[in-house]
């Protein structure tokens, strides 16, 4: 009789560490501090409004496209994945003023962010328009809330930056980026 007990014991151990194991509780935690994610970089389909002072003609609004260049009236493409707005205002500048336009001065803003996606248990899971400033709580209103099956002291989230693609277990509070795939994982008890 006390054998049946052991192994029933066991046997619950096992599906409670498949449980968590399949919800993300493993995960590694998020570290990226959000003084680092202040910096938007700019990825494949972000669409600018790039304006070169007293040269209408080389303005306008462009799109970085899927190599993540931006093509540029006179100067061709200008490679603007993983730049900030910043460096391709500068970038576009000095290639502006070798030799066709003295002392240009260049303005570039993002008018429209890439997406994020969300997934798991909210209400409509999907692709999302990015907006400045988004936590993963802010994520999941938009998203149309939690379902009643919701863990919601956490998410967890693949950075769009990523090169692993690391699946990482971060607190509501953190901050989202374009191309993030959060997930807002099941409870069980």
């Amino acid at each position: 009789m006390k054998r049946r007990h052991v192994f029933r014991a066991l046997g619950l151990t096992a599906i409670a560490v498949a449980m968590a194991a399949c919800s993300g509780v493993n995960a590694p935690l998020e570290t990226a501090d959000v003084g680092q994610m202040t910096d938007y970089r700019l990825g494949s389909g972000d669409a600018l409004r790039v304006i070169v002072f007293g040269e209408e003609q080389l303005s306008g609004e462009f799109r970085v496209d899927g190599s993540g260049k931006v093509a540029m009236p006179l100067i061709g493409e200008v490679p603007a994945k993983n730049h900030t707005t910043r460096e391709l205002e500068s970038d576009i500048a000095r290639r502006l003023s070798q030799g066709y336009v003295k002392d240009a001065k260049v303005s570039v803003e993002v008018l429209n962010h890439r997406p994020f996606f969300i997934l798991g248990e909210v209400r409509n899971p999907g692709q999302y328009q990015y907006v400045n400033g988004m936590t993963a709580m802010a994520a999941v209103a938009m998203a149309g809330g939690y379902t009643y099956r919701a863990k919601e002291d956490y998410v967890l989230i693949t950075r769009g930056a990523d090169p692993k693609k690391e699946l990482r277990r971060a607190p509501i509070t953190t901050q989202v980026m374009p191309d993030d795939v959060l997930r807002v994982p099941e409870r069980y008890f």
